[in-house]
């Protein structure tokens, strides 16, 4: 095979860092192999900004672009300057949430800063400022993106509940546990990854994306060479054009280290 990555999108969460939070050895020396041969690497996550630029930092990754917030927010970095940002009233889909799902915690993202909730979400599943406010100042301005999570519930829980909510003018992706993320219609992954390759003048088909969630579905079918981790949901698996073995059996490593030796 001739083809070759002109630029590399790595989702961050089973991807880059371990549930722990830990950045392997492997993964970040095969980082490294990609950003030595001159290819851009692309953080591509459903973390805000906030939660982003430690990863950009901890691979040492130089000037470029990256895209947070499932695709809502496009930033180049360093130094921090905001490229995109793209939003929508979140006012009619909280109501439906609450009324579907009273218990309900609501996240709203502050860029740069953290977040907006109506309850305090458990220690370690947001990043950056928690801003407990009135659910009136939660849907007061436009937002990049609405998280709604219950402990209490289930994965399967949160599938039926974007079921019942029907979800229009909208899109959404459902996480591993019970956790729902909202963002613009028609806005993921593969649409900030669309303005990154547009800035750079590269091809999509170009393009190597590694993924492990739903919310990575549409970058892993936009991209020339779309790879799932073992470990992903089988809907995410058959989106992919190939699966690398689970995370922490290096998948992500030895995907990298196919194309880029150390």
């Amino acid at each position: 095979m001739n083809w070759r990555p002109k630029l590399v999108a790595l989702d961050i969460d089973g991807t880059l860092v371990g549930h722990d939070g830990q950045l392997p050895r492997d993964v970040h020396a095969a980082v490294r192999a990609v950003v030595d041969a001159g290819v851009p690497v692309v953080l591509s996550t459903g973390r805000g900004w906030v939660g982003t630029k430690p990863l950009a930092q901890a691979l040492d990754l130089p000037p470029g672009q990256h895209v947070s917030s499932n695709g809502a927010v496009r930033v180049s970095y360093p130094p921090l300057e905001v490229l995109e940002r793209v939003t929508f009233d979140p006012a009619d889909v909280v109501e439906r949430v609450l009324l579907a799902h009273p218990e309900a915690m609501l996240a709203v993202e502050v860029i740069g800063h953290g977040f907006k909730v109506n309850r305090i979400f458990p220690e370690g599943e947001l990043t950056g400022e928690l801003i407990e406010v009135e659910l009136g100042e939660l849907v007061a301005e436009p937002v990049t993106r609405v998280v709604v999570r219950d402990p209490n519930a289930s994965e399967q829980d949160f599938i039926a509940l974007a079921h019942r909510l029907g979800m229009e003018g909208v899109t959404y992706f459902i996480g591993y546990t019970a956790w729902l993320d909202i963002a613009p219609d028609g806005v993921d992954k593969s649409y900030g990854l669309a303005g990154v390759c547009r800035d750079l003048g590269i091809d999509p088909a170009d393009v190597l994306a590694l993924g492990d969630g739903r919310n990575d579905i549409e970058m892993l079918t936009w991209a020339g060479r779309g790879v799932a981790l073992g470990e992903a949901p089988d809907e995410v698996k058959r989106a992919a054009d190939d699966v690398a073995e689970r995370f922490d059996r290096g998948g992500t490593a030895k995907e990298l280290q196919r194309w880029f030796r150390l």
